[in-house]
Protein backbone atom coordinates (compact mmCIF):
# COMPACT_ATOMS: atom_id res chain seq x y z
CA UNK A 1 0.00 0.00 0.00
CA UNK A 2 2.97 2.48 0.66
CA UNK A 3 4.06 1.72 -2.33
CA UNK A 4 1.56 2.57 -4.27
CA UNK A 5 1.05 5.53 -2.61
CA UNK A 6 4.73 6.42 -3.41
CA UNK A 7 4.49 5.99 -7.32
CA UNK A 8 1.04 7.77 -7.47
CA UNK A 9 2.54 10.94 -5.85
CA UNK A 10 5.44 10.52 -8.15
CA UNK A 11 2.99 10.44 -10.60
CA UNK A 12 1.28 13.24 -9.63
CA UNK A 13 4.32 15.28 -9.20
CA UNK A 14 5.62 14.21 -12.85
CA UNK A 15 2.63 15.19 -14.62
CA UNK A 16 2.21 18.17 -12.75
CA UNK A 17 5.41 19.41 -13.78
CA UNK A 18 4.95 18.09 -17.46
CA UNK A 19 1.93 20.13 -17.46
CA UNK A 20 3.59 23.19 -16.21
CA UNK A 21 6.41 22.81 -18.90
CA UNK A 22 3.95 22.95 -21.47
CA UNK A 23 2.10 25.90 -20.14
CA UNK A 24 5.34 27.39 -20.13
CA UNK A 25 6.42 26.45 -23.64
CA UNK A 26 3.33 27.80 -25.17
CA UNK A 27 3.83 31.43 -23.04
CA UNK A 28 7.29 31.23 -24.50
CA UNK A 29 6.29 31.13 -28.36
CA UNK A 30 3.13 32.59 -28.13
CA UNK A 31 2.55 35.37 -30.23
CA UNK A 32 3.85 38.43 -28.65
CA UNK A 33 1.56 41.36 -27.85
CA UNK A 34 1.46 44.27 -29.98
CA UNK A 35 1.00 47.60 -29.07
CA UNK A 36 0.76 50.83 -31.11
CA UNK A 37 2.37 54.36 -31.21
CA UNK A 38 -0.22 56.69 -32.18
CA UNK A 39 -0.86 61.04 -33.10
CA UNK A 40 -3.39 63.14 -32.64
CA UNK A 41 -4.74 64.45 -35.89
CA UNK A 42 -4.33 68.14 -35.78
CA UNK A 43 -5.39 71.29 -37.17
CA UNK A 44 -2.71 73.74 -38.11
CA UNK A 45 -0.97 75.78 -40.71
CA UNK A 46 1.61 74.05 -42.89
CA UNK A 47 4.42 75.69 -44.68
CA UNK A 48 6.30 73.90 -47.62
CA UNK A 49 10.13 75.36 -47.54
CA UNK A 50 13.36 75.26 -49.21
CA UNK A 51 16.43 75.22 -46.83
CA UNK A 52 19.73 76.22 -48.06
CA UNK A 53 23.06 77.65 -46.22
CA UNK A 54 24.13 80.78 -47.25
CA UNK A 55 26.30 84.01 -45.92
CA UNK A 56 25.54 87.59 -44.83
CA UNK A 57 27.33 90.59 -46.58
CA UNK A 58 26.83 94.36 -46.83
CA UNK A 59 24.69 94.93 -49.79
CA UNK A 60 26.74 97.63 -51.29
CA UNK A 61 30.80 97.13 -50.41
CA UNK A 62 33.25 99.52 -51.98
CA UNK A 63 37.08 98.39 -52.55
CA UNK A 64 39.09 101.85 -51.73
CA UNK A 65 42.63 101.29 -53.11
CA UNK A 66 45.81 103.43 -53.90
CA UNK A 67 46.42 104.81 -57.71
CA UNK A 68 50.21 105.29 -56.59
CA UNK A 69 53.22 103.84 -54.73
CA UNK A 70 54.78 104.28 -51.73
CA UNK A 71 54.80 103.97 -47.84
CA UNK A 72 51.90 104.27 -45.47
CA UNK A 73 53.20 107.17 -43.16
CA UNK A 74 49.62 107.73 -41.15
CA UNK A 75 46.55 106.45 -41.07
CA UNK A 76 43.34 108.55 -40.50
CA UNK A 77 41.85 109.61 -37.30
CA UNK A 78 38.58 108.44 -35.72
CA UNK A 79 35.61 111.34 -36.40
CA UNK A 80 33.96 109.95 -33.58
CA UNK A 81 37.17 109.72 -31.35
CA UNK A 82 40.29 112.57 -31.44
CA UNK A 83 43.63 110.40 -31.21
CA UNK A 84 41.98 107.46 -32.08
CA UNK A 85 43.14 105.84 -35.71
CA UNK A 86 40.42 104.53 -38.51
CA UNK A 87 40.12 101.22 -38.37
CA UNK A 88 37.69 98.15 -38.07
CA UNK A 89 33.98 98.80 -37.70
CA UNK A 90 34.40 103.13 -38.13
CA UNK A 91 31.74 105.14 -39.40
CA UNK A 92 33.00 107.07 -41.69
CA UNK A 93 32.02 110.30 -43.78
CA UNK A 94 32.15 110.74 -47.34
CA UNK A 95 36.48 112.67 -47.57
CA UNK A 96 37.12 111.18 -44.50
CA UNK A 97 40.73 110.72 -44.46
CA UNK A 98 41.70 106.91 -44.48
CA UNK A 99 45.17 107.03 -44.82
CA UNK A 100 47.86 109.15 -46.04
CA UNK A 101 51.59 108.25 -48.49
CA UNK A 102 54.34 109.18 -47.69
CA UNK A 103 54.54 112.35 -50.18
CA UNK A 104 58.10 113.13 -50.30
CA UNK A 105 58.71 112.10 -54.53
CA UNK A 106 55.80 113.53 -55.16
CA UNK A 107 56.14 116.59 -53.88
CA UNK A 108 59.29 116.92 -55.79
CA UNK A 109 57.86 116.11 -59.11
CA UNK A 110 55.29 119.06 -58.29
CA UNK A 111 58.12 121.04 -57.75
CA UNK A 112 59.72 120.15 -60.97
CA UNK A 113 56.87 120.58 -62.85
CA UNK A 114 56.24 124.05 -61.69
CA UNK A 115 59.84 125.04 -62.44
CA UNK A 116 59.30 123.69 -65.98
CA UNK A 117 55.72 125.87 -66.31
CA UNK A 118 57.65 128.88 -64.62
CA UNK A 119 60.76 128.09 -67.47
CA UNK A 120 57.70 127.82 -70.26
CA UNK A 121 56.21 131.17 -69.48
CA UNK A 122 59.27 132.07 -69.50
CA UNK A 123 60.40 131.81 -72.97
CA UNK A 124 56.70 132.67 -74.09
CA UNK A 125 57.73 136.31 -72.98
CA UNK A 126 60.88 135.88 -75.01
CA UNK A 127 59.38 134.97 -77.71
CA UNK A 128 56.69 137.99 -77.85
CA UNK A 129 59.29 140.58 -77.26
CA UNK A 130 61.61 138.97 -80.19
CA UNK A 131 57.98 139.29 -82.17
CA UNK A 132 57.91 142.80 -81.40
CA UNK A 133 61.45 143.35 -82.58
CA UNK A 134 60.48 141.47 -85.77
CA UNK A 135 57.64 143.54 -86.54
CA UNK A 136 59.40 146.66 -86.16
CA UNK A 137 61.91 145.49 -88.29
CA UNK A 138 59.16 144.76 -91.10
CA UNK A 139 57.62 148.53 -90.62
CA UNK A 140 61.00 149.78 -91.38
CA UNK A 141 61.60 147.22 -94.63
CA UNK A 142 58.31 148.04 -95.89
CA UNK A 143 59.29 151.95 -95.51
CA UNK A 144 62.30 151.39 -97.08
CA UNK A 145 61.13 149.05 -100.22
CA UNK A 146 57.73 151.58 -100.76
CA UNK A 147 60.40 154.39 -100.93
CA UNK A 148 62.80 152.49 -103.21
CA UNK A 149 60.05 151.91 -105.32
CA UNK A 150 58.85 155.18 -106.13
CA UNK A 151 62.12 156.16 -107.05
CA UNK A 152 63.15 153.17 -109.17
CA UNK A 153 66.75 152.39 -110.06
CA UNK A 154 68.33 155.54 -111.60
CA UNK A 155 71.13 158.21 -110.80
CA UNK A 156 69.82 158.45 -107.36
CA UNK A 157 69.07 154.60 -106.28
CA UNK A 158 71.33 152.14 -107.92
CA UNK A 159 69.98 149.25 -108.83
CA UNK A 160 71.53 147.22 -105.83
CA UNK A 161 70.51 149.31 -103.37
CA UNK A 162 67.11 148.60 -104.53
CA UNK A 163 67.29 145.12 -104.74
CA UNK A 164 68.75 145.45 -101.48
CA UNK A 165 65.47 147.02 -100.34
CA UNK A 166 63.34 144.35 -101.80
CA UNK A 167 65.57 141.71 -100.26
CA UNK A 168 65.30 143.34 -96.92
CA UNK A 169 61.31 143.74 -96.74
CA UNK A 170 61.24 139.89 -97.58
CA UNK A 171 63.82 139.16 -94.82
CA UNK A 172 61.56 140.94 -92.11
CA UNK A 173 58.14 139.45 -93.68
CA UNK A 174 59.80 135.61 -93.23
CA UNK A 175 61.45 137.06 -89.89
CA UNK A 176 57.96 137.76 -88.23
CA UNK A 177 56.65 134.24 -89.58
CA UNK A 178 59.64 132.49 -87.72
CA UNK A 179 58.79 134.83 -84.47
CA UNK A 180 54.92 134.23 -84.16
CA UNK A 181 55.82 130.64 -85.22
CA UNK A 182 58.66 130.74 -82.15
CA UNK A 183 55.88 132.60 -79.83
CA UNK A 184 52.52 129.92 -80.58
CA UNK A 185 55.39 127.22 -79.58
CA UNK A 186 56.24 129.15 -76.45
CA UNK A 187 52.63 128.56 -75.91
CA UNK A 188 52.18 125.30 -76.59
CA UNK A 189 54.80 124.88 -73.73
CA UNK A 190 52.79 126.27 -71.85
CA UNK A 191 50.27 124.37 -71.96
CA UNK A 192 52.23 121.32 -71.94
CA UNK A 193 54.13 122.20 -68.63
CA UNK A 194 51.00 123.16 -66.69
CA UNK A 195 49.34 119.77 -68.17
CA UNK A 196 52.44 117.80 -66.53
CA UNK A 197 52.37 119.91 -63.11
CA UNK A 198 48.38 119.18 -63.02
CA UNK A 199 49.12 115.73 -63.52
CA UNK A 200 51.71 115.66 -60.33
CA UNK A 201 49.66 117.74 -58.43
CA UNK A 202 46.64 115.29 -58.92
CA UNK A 203 49.77 112.52 -57.83
CA UNK A 204 50.40 114.31 -54.55
CA UNK A 205 46.79 114.30 -53.96
CA UNK A 206 46.68 110.33 -54.56
CA UNK A 207 48.82 110.26 -51.11
CA UNK A 208 46.06 111.34 -49.07
CA UNK A 209 43.41 108.70 -49.39
CA UNK A 210 40.13 109.69 -49.01
CA UNK A 211 36.66 107.51 -48.29
CA UNK A 212 34.67 107.95 -51.46
CA UNK A 213 31.61 107.11 -49.71
CA UNK A 214 29.20 107.51 -46.50
CA UNK A 215 29.62 103.70 -44.46
CA UNK A 216 31.34 101.79 -42.34
CA UNK A 217 34.85 100.65 -42.43
CA UNK A 218 34.91 96.35 -42.37
CA UNK A 219 38.23 95.56 -43.39
CA UNK A 220 41.26 97.60 -42.82
CA UNK A 221 44.09 95.85 -45.14
CA UNK A 222 47.21 97.95 -44.09
CA UNK A 223 49.83 98.97 -41.34
CA UNK A 224 51.61 102.44 -40.90
CA UNK A 225 54.87 101.37 -42.50
CA UNK A 226 53.81 98.49 -45.17
CA UNK A 227 54.92 99.65 -48.55
CA UNK A 228 51.93 100.02 -51.08
CA UNK A 229 52.74 98.83 -54.44
CA UNK A 230 50.80 100.19 -57.23
CA UNK A 231 50.74 97.96 -60.37
CA UNK A 232 47.75 97.45 -63.23
CA UNK A 233 45.43 96.35 -60.50
CA UNK A 234 45.51 98.93 -57.47
CA UNK A 235 45.98 97.55 -54.50
CA UNK A 236 42.58 97.11 -52.14
CA UNK A 237 43.65 98.83 -48.27
CA UNK A 238 40.01 99.23 -47.05
CA UNK A 239 36.85 97.62 -47.50
CA UNK A 240 33.56 100.09 -46.87
CA UNK A 241 29.77 98.96 -46.42
CA UNK A 242 27.93 102.14 -47.57
CA UNK A 243 24.74 100.54 -45.60
CA UNK A 244 24.39 98.25 -42.77
CA UNK A 245 20.86 98.60 -41.75
CA UNK A 246 20.25 96.76 -45.01
CA UNK A 247 21.54 93.41 -45.89
CA UNK A 248 22.12 90.21 -47.99
CA UNK A 249 22.39 86.81 -47.82
CA UNK A 250 24.15 84.65 -50.58
CA UNK A 251 22.53 81.68 -50.50
CA UNK A 252 23.71 78.45 -52.54
CA UNK A 253 20.35 76.62 -53.89
CA UNK A 254 21.04 73.18 -55.36
CA UNK A 255 19.59 73.47 -58.82
CA UNK A 256 16.57 71.14 -58.25
CA UNK A 257 15.12 73.58 -56.04
CA UNK A 258 15.97 76.61 -58.42
CA UNK A 259 12.88 76.40 -60.44
CA UNK A 260 10.89 77.04 -56.93
CA UNK A 261 12.50 80.00 -55.99
CA UNK A 262 11.53 83.78 -57.78
CA UNK A 263 12.37 87.40 -56.41
CA UNK A 264 9.60 88.72 -54.26
CA UNK A 265 9.34 85.11 -52.12
CA UNK A 266 9.23 85.27 -48.50
CA UNK A 267 12.43 83.70 -46.84
CA UNK A 268 13.18 83.04 -43.18
CA UNK A 269 16.98 82.36 -41.21
CA UNK A 270 18.16 81.92 -38.54
CA UNK A 271 22.34 82.57 -37.56
CA UNK A 272 24.10 80.93 -34.92
CA UNK A 273 25.00 84.02 -33.21
CA UNK A 274 21.26 84.85 -32.38
CA UNK A 275 19.94 80.74 -31.16
CA UNK A 276 16.46 80.85 -31.65
CA UNK A 277 15.82 84.44 -33.45
CA UNK A 278 13.89 84.35 -36.69
CA UNK A 279 14.63 86.94 -39.27
CA UNK A 280 12.97 87.73 -42.14
CA UNK A 281 13.59 88.63 -45.69
CA UNK A 282 12.81 88.43 -49.72
CA UNK A 283 14.63 86.96 -52.47
CA UNK A 284 16.21 89.69 -54.41
CA UNK A 285 17.54 88.19 -57.47
CA UNK A 286 18.49 84.49 -58.74
CA UNK A 287 22.47 84.54 -60.09
CA UNK A 288 22.61 83.26 -63.54
CA UNK A 289 26.69 82.18 -63.53
CA UNK A 290 25.91 78.62 -61.56
CA UNK A 291 28.64 76.80 -59.81
CA UNK A 292 29.58 72.61 -59.82
CA UNK A 293 31.14 71.59 -56.84
CA UNK A 294 31.64 67.42 -57.13
CA UNK A 295 28.92 67.21 -60.36
CA UNK A 296 26.53 69.16 -57.91
CA UNK A 297 24.98 72.18 -59.85
CA UNK A 298 24.27 75.24 -57.26
CA UNK A 299 23.00 78.49 -58.07
CA UNK A 300 23.20 81.90 -55.85
CA UNK A 301 20.16 83.30 -54.29
CA UNK A 302 20.58 86.75 -53.54
CA UNK A 303 18.06 87.36 -50.55
CA UNK A 304 17.30 91.14 -49.06
CA UNK A 305 16.58 91.59 -45.28
CA UNK A 306 16.31 94.66 -42.84
CA UNK A 307 19.20 94.98 -40.58
CA UNK A 308 18.00 98.39 -38.73
CA UNK A 309 19.05 96.75 -35.33
CA UNK A 310 22.15 96.28 -35.94
CA UNK A 311 22.12 92.51 -34.87
CA UNK A 312 23.20 90.75 -38.30
CA UNK A 313 27.21 91.32 -39.16
CA UNK A 314 28.64 90.83 -42.10
CA UNK A 315 29.99 87.22 -42.99
CA UNK A 316 27.48 85.48 -40.45
CA UNK A 317 26.64 82.01 -41.66
CA UNK A 318 22.90 81.72 -42.20
CA UNK A 319 20.44 78.78 -42.82
CA UNK A 320 17.43 79.72 -44.31
CA UNK A 321 14.10 78.36 -45.75
CA UNK A 322 12.46 79.70 -48.78
CA UNK A 323 8.88 79.43 -48.48
CA UNK A 324 7.13 77.72 -51.53
CA UNK A 325 3.40 77.34 -50.36
CA UNK A 326 1.08 77.59 -47.10
CA UNK A 327 -2.06 75.93 -46.43
CA UNK A 328 -4.18 77.36 -43.08
CA UNK A 329 -6.09 75.68 -40.94
CA UNK A 330 -5.43 72.02 -42.43
CA UNK A 331 -5.79 68.51 -41.04
CA UNK A 332 -2.52 67.45 -40.34
CA UNK A 333 -1.11 63.86 -39.72
CA UNK A 334 2.76 62.98 -39.06
CA UNK A 335 4.07 61.59 -41.97
CA UNK A 336 5.21 58.28 -40.81
CA UNK A 337 1.23 57.69 -40.39
CA UNK A 338 1.34 57.51 -44.00
CA UNK A 339 4.35 54.91 -44.20
CA UNK A 340 3.19 52.97 -41.73
CA UNK A 341 1.33 49.57 -42.17
CA UNK A 342 0.58 46.87 -40.31
CA UNK A 343 1.12 42.75 -40.75
CA UNK A 344 -2.32 41.08 -42.22
CA UNK A 345 -3.13 39.72 -38.98
CA UNK A 346 -3.34 42.94 -36.86
CA UNK A 347 -5.62 44.13 -39.64
CA UNK A 348 -9.65 43.65 -38.57
CA UNK A 349 -11.03 40.40 -40.41
CA UNK A 350 -13.97 42.41 -41.99
CA UNK A 351 -11.59 44.86 -43.79
CA UNK A 352 -8.71 41.94 -44.28
CA UNK A 353 -10.96 40.25 -46.42
CA UNK A 354 -11.80 43.01 -49.17
CA UNK A 355 -10.18 43.24 -52.27
CA UNK A 356 -7.96 46.61 -51.66
CA UNK A 357 -7.23 45.39 -48.56
CA UNK A 358 -5.61 42.03 -50.26
CA UNK A 359 -4.15 43.92 -52.93
CA UNK A 360 -2.40 45.86 -50.29
CA UNK A 361 -1.01 42.75 -48.78
CA UNK A 362 0.34 41.71 -52.19
CA UNK A 363 1.90 44.89 -52.40
CA UNK A 364 3.11 45.51 -49.09
CA UNK A 365 2.86 49.05 -49.51
CA UNK A 366 1.43 52.06 -46.85
CA UNK A 367 1.17 55.95 -47.49
CA UNK A 368 2.23 57.29 -50.53
CA UNK A 369 5.31 58.77 -51.03
CA UNK A 370 5.07 62.89 -50.24
CA UNK A 371 4.83 65.31 -52.91
CA UNK A 372 3.95 62.78 -55.27
CA UNK A 373 0.87 60.69 -55.14
CA UNK A 374 -2.56 62.43 -53.87
CA UNK A 375 -3.89 59.13 -51.98
CA UNK A 376 -2.93 57.82 -48.81
CA UNK A 377 -3.96 55.58 -45.98
CA UNK A 378 -3.90 55.75 -42.12
CA UNK A 379 -4.16 53.31 -39.83
CA UNK A 380 -6.40 53.07 -36.72
CA UNK A 381 -7.75 51.22 -33.93
CA UNK A 382 -10.60 49.14 -34.12
CA UNK A 383 -10.97 46.99 -30.99
CA UNK A 384 -7.87 44.41 -31.23
CA UNK A 385 -6.95 44.89 -34.56
CA UNK A 386 -6.28 48.05 -37.17
CA UNK A 387 -8.12 49.24 -39.75
CA UNK A 388 -7.49 51.67 -42.61
CA UNK A 389 -8.99 55.02 -43.66
CA UNK A 390 -8.28 56.69 -47.59
CA UNK A 391 -6.84 60.53 -47.28
CA UNK A 392 -6.14 62.96 -50.11
CA UNK A 393 -2.48 63.78 -49.64
CA UNK A 394 -1.90 67.61 -49.76
CA UNK A 395 1.04 70.01 -48.84
CA UNK A 396 4.28 68.28 -46.80
CA UNK A 397 6.85 69.91 -44.76
CA UNK A 398 9.02 67.24 -44.53
CA UNK A 399 7.58 65.81 -41.01
CA UNK A 400 3.96 66.66 -41.55
CA UNK A 401 1.69 66.26 -44.05
CA UNK A 402 -1.71 67.70 -44.93
CA UNK A 403 -4.53 65.12 -45.45
CA UNK A 404 -8.03 65.45 -46.39
CA UNK A 405 -10.62 62.95 -44.99
CA UNK A 406 -14.21 63.05 -44.09
CA UNK A 407 -13.96 60.01 -41.26
CA UNK A 408 -10.49 62.13 -39.51
CA UNK A 409 -11.05 64.80 -36.90
CA UNK A 410 -9.03 67.36 -35.27
CA UNK A 411 -7.63 64.65 -32.46
CA UNK A 412 -8.07 61.41 -33.98
CA UNK A 413 -5.47 59.00 -33.11
CA UNK A 414 -3.91 57.34 -35.82
CA UNK A 415 -1.40 54.63 -36.06
CA UNK A 416 2.73 55.82 -36.65
CA UNK A 417 4.49 52.29 -35.60
CA UNK A 418 4.02 49.53 -33.62
CA UNK A 419 5.66 48.11 -30.45
CA UNK A 420 6.54 43.93 -29.87
CA UNK A 421 7.94 42.21 -26.82
CA UNK A 422 11.26 41.33 -29.10
CA UNK A 423 11.59 44.96 -29.73
CA UNK A 424 12.41 46.09 -26.23
CA UNK A 425 15.44 44.17 -26.45
CA UNK A 426 17.26 40.81 -26.11
CA UNK A 427 16.30 38.61 -23.44
CA UNK A 428 19.15 37.03 -21.56
CA UNK A 429 17.69 35.04 -18.98
CA UNK A 430 18.77 31.14 -19.04
CA UNK A 431 16.06 29.36 -21.40
CA UNK A 432 16.27 26.19 -19.90
CA UNK A 433 14.51 28.16 -16.34
CA UNK A 434 10.92 28.56 -15.73
CA UNK A 435 10.13 32.41 -15.51
CA UNK A 436 6.78 31.56 -14.30
CA UNK A 437 7.01 34.90 -12.11
CA UNK A 438 9.78 37.03 -13.62
CA UNK A 439 8.23 37.59 -17.38
CA UNK A 440 8.70 41.37 -18.36
CA UNK A 441 5.36 43.69 -18.09
CA UNK A 442 4.24 44.17 -21.90
CA UNK A 443 3.20 48.14 -22.61
CA UNK A 444 -1.04 48.35 -22.90
CA UNK A 445 -1.67 49.37 -25.96
CA UNK A 446 -2.59 53.12 -26.67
Amino acid sequence: MKVFLTRLTILILVLGLLGIGVWWYGQRHAPAPVSYRTAPVTRGDLVATISATGTVEPEEVVDVGAQVAGIIDALGQDPRHNGKLIDYGTPVEQGTILAHIDESLYRADVDTMQAQLDQAKANAQHAEADLGQLQAKLYQAERDWQRAQKVGPSDALSQNDYDQFYANDAIAKANLAVGKAALAQAQKGIAQAQATLKRAQTNLGYCTIKSPVKGVIIDRRVNIGQTVVSSLNAPSLFLIAKDLTRMQVWASVNEADIGNIHPGQPVTFTVDAYLGQVFTGEVGKVRLNATMTQNVVTYTVEVTTDNSSGKLLPYLTANLRFEVSRHQDVLLVPNAALRWYPQPSEVAPAIRATPATRERDAHGAGGAPEGRATRGTVWVHDGQFVRPIAVQIGLSDGTMTEIQSAELRDGTLVIVGANTRESGGTDTTNPFIPQLFNRRPQPPPQ
